[in-house]
């Protein structure tokens, strides 16, 4: 593999350091929740990765779309790591989310209609790469990636506006809540660290991406070098 890259290298340094700040707001700098308390600064880490997540199951079907017109491996290799990112900090998103219902809804889960979909989401994208494991052609495999990830980006807007078109007890963030939805109010030192918890994930997405497609382009060239021998 190439050295990393400087750009990368400073994008590692930097994403630590917004973390950390992302981290003090939350927890220090914004003030404590009247009703929930303590429990619901999980929220600014709980929107920071729901925001990432369905930002990469979006741009891997971008990717997919790419692919079916190029034919080039590169965003095949671009898919892969906007999923496998996104699907990880989608997981993420689901934990913080129990965390916070628990003292909030008096349960870890609820088949409340944003909980049922964000499930239905990841198990999506897990069985992305079990389906695309049992595939060794890598062309066959990219285009299969192309179409299912063009197909499954379709879960990620519904996910986000399944709130806004049902009767769910999951408060609404962005936009206007309807009579039967609850809309959550900030202060402005909570809308610091809400915005600025959705600027330090999207750095740390990009990082974390931008390695992942670093590990793809070796992982296709070790690929390469398999199928030759065997040949």
């Amino acid at each position: 593999m190439q050295p990393k890259p400087t750009a990368l290298k400073i994008l590692d340094f930097v994403s630590i350091i917004v973390l950390a700040i992302s981290t003090y707001l939350a927890l220090f700098f914004a003030p404590t929740e009247q009703v929930m308390g303590q429990v619901q600064r999980v929220f600014y880490f709980h929107i920071g990765t729901a925001w990432v997540g369905l930002l990469g199951f979006v741009l891997a079907a971008v990717a997919g779309i790419a692919y079916l017109v190029s034919k080039n491996m590169k965003w095949d290799r671009f898919e892969v790591a906007a999923v496998e990112v996104s699907t990880m900090f989608f997981f993420l998103t689901i934990v913080l989310g129990s965390i916070w219902a628990r003292p909030a809804w008096n349960t870890w889960w609820t088949w409340d209609p944003r909980l049922t979909t964000a499930a239905v989401t990841e198990l999506i994208y897990i069985a992305y790469f079990m389906l695309r494991a049992g595939i060794e052609d890598p062309e066959k495999r990219a285009r299969f990636g192309a179409v299912y990830t063009l197909l499954g980006g379709l879960s990620a807007p519904i996910t986000f506006m399944v709130i806004r078109l049902f009767r769910t007890i999951h408060p609404v963030i962005v936009g206007a809540a309807n009579a039967n939805q609850e809309k959550m109010s900030m202060t402005p030192d909570m809308r610091v660290a809400f915005f600025f918890a959705l600027f330090a994930f999207t750095v740390i997405f990009i990082d974390l991406m931008w390695h992942r497609i670093r590990l793809g382009s070796l992982e296709e060239k070790v690929e390469q070098l398999k199928l030759k021998v065997s040949m």
